[in-house]
């Protein structure tokens, strides 16, 4: 079998009425392995993502990285015509994705009770920022809020300045990384049952509702924990983590950083005995990570020292001949010509129209998880807008031309 025929799931037909990142983050994994993913766009101006970070043109790398190997169906779900063809696609589809303010979707007319009567299989997943039950399911909120809401914002840069946010909209990514999962969660149950005779999914099974900050909450490991069970709240320590040194980046001669996690008992005498420091690596004060936490601002002093004597290739080339995790603080620009990333598929390069012009051999971000050797091919980045609404509303739903126009609220979504 070749890369270009791995699609576990192949057969799979996905719905995609959300925008912005969370739920098209979803929908990307599940394309991206084979499943035929129809996103839905508003007439005119699309998916709001087009627009973000557009340096050039109508269509964003941002939106082109987030709804590859997808299909562009123009919709106006304000018109009877729109959300009849909703629903007709509904009845051919697996699964449902969408991240609007929770009560949107009902006061469309297209509640999960519609939805479940249009396909009684269904499974429809829901992304929101508080989730759809709750005193503030009700309430807007992008991953900005919901990384503040779920811990993580609070954790995020040095102590003695506010917190700071990380530079991706990592909430959203979290979240449809659950969508995702809880989208094939709930496609396997549903074929396990009618496997096994067992009759349908009630809808109440058949609903994912994910919730951003919940989704951030979850990665919070034992912040609650700690907290409950010993008064422990855990603040910020900027390029450290709570409880583990020494584990930091360090600025070397060459204004080149580095970082180091050499928090293992074995690896903190190895790391000591590299940096000239045979002292800390006896002092018996030092052998657990307790006591290593405790001398944190020794440790990292002595550890800079060293540092700033070496480039940052010198001093990575000490530290992986003593066995000492260490690495590079890559750019876009060393990513770019990495040996690792290359060898694995990981940056696959295309020809991308601005709108205006095309650009060669752009690079874009493989496809994780690795089947087999290398990351699968991208079939195709996301889609201009509309480009597929005649071959869906056409070809999948038997649409004439009057139907699509009233349909998509758009002539142009009529393409020869």
């Amino acid at each position: 079998m070749t890369h270009q025929t791995i699609a576990p799931l192949d057969g799979v037909r996905v719905l995609e009425l959300g925008n912005y990142i969370a739920a098209p983050t979803a929908g990307r994994l599940l394309a991206d392995f084979g499943a035929e993913v129809i996103k839905v766009e508003r007439p005119g101006t699309g998916d709001e993502l087009r627009n973000w970070r557009l340096h050039k043109g109508n269509t964003s790398m941002l939106y082109r990285t987030l709804n590859r190997n997808k299909k562009s169906v123009v919709l106006d779900l304000r018109t009877d015509a729109g959300k009849q063809a909703v629903l007709a696609l509904v009845a051919k589809c697996d699964i449902l994705l969408e991240n609007f303010r929770p009560g949107t979707l009902e006061k469309w007319g297209l509640g999960p009770e519609v939805l479940n009567a249009a396909n009684p299989d269904l499974i429809v997943t829901r992304i929101s920022a508080f989730g759809q039950t709750g005193p503030l399911s009700e309430r807007p909120g992008f991953a900005a809020v919901a990384e503040a809401y779920g811990g993580f914002r609070n954790l995020v840069g040095d102590p003695d300045r506010a917190p700071v946010r990380v530079g991706v909209s990592i909430g959203d990514s979290i979240a449809g990384l659950y969508a995702a999962f809880g989208s094939m969660m709930s496609l396997y149950q549903r074929e396990a049952r009618r496997r096994d005779s067992a009759g349908a999914v009630p809808l109440t099974e058949r609903i994912i509702d994910v919730a951003l900050n919940e989704a951030m909450f979850s990665m919070m490991e034992s912040l609650i924990p700690d907290y409950q069970a010993y008064g422990v709240d855990r603040q910020r320590v900027g390029g450290r983590m709570e409880g583990i040194a020494p584990s930091n980046a360090y600025v070397c001669k060459d204004g080149a950083s580095i970082v180091v996690a050499g928090n293992g008992d074995s690896i903190y005498q190895r790391y000591m005995l590299t940096i000239g420091r045979p002292d800390l690596a006896e002092d018996p004060f030092l052998q657990t990570n307790a006591g290593r936490w405790a001398k944190r601002d020794e440790l990292d002093q002595a550890i800079g020292e060293w540092a700033a004597t070496l480039s940052g290739a010198e001093a990575l080339a000490a530290l992986d001949t003593a066995g000492v995790p260490a690495g590079p603080i890559y750019t876009a620009a060393d990513i770019s010509t990495d040996s690792q990333y290359a060898a694995r598929n990981m940056i696959q390069k295309f020809d991308v129209s601005t709108g205006e012009e095309i650009l060669p051999g752009v690079g874009f971000p493989g496809i994780v998880p690795v089947i087999g050797d290398q990351s699968l091919p991208i079939r195709n980045l996301g889609p201009d807008l509309g480009e597929n609404t005649q071959e869906i509303l056409g070809g999948l739903l038997n649409m004439d031309a009057a139907q699509i126009t009233a349909a998509s609220g758009r002539e142009e979504a009529l393409r020869p």
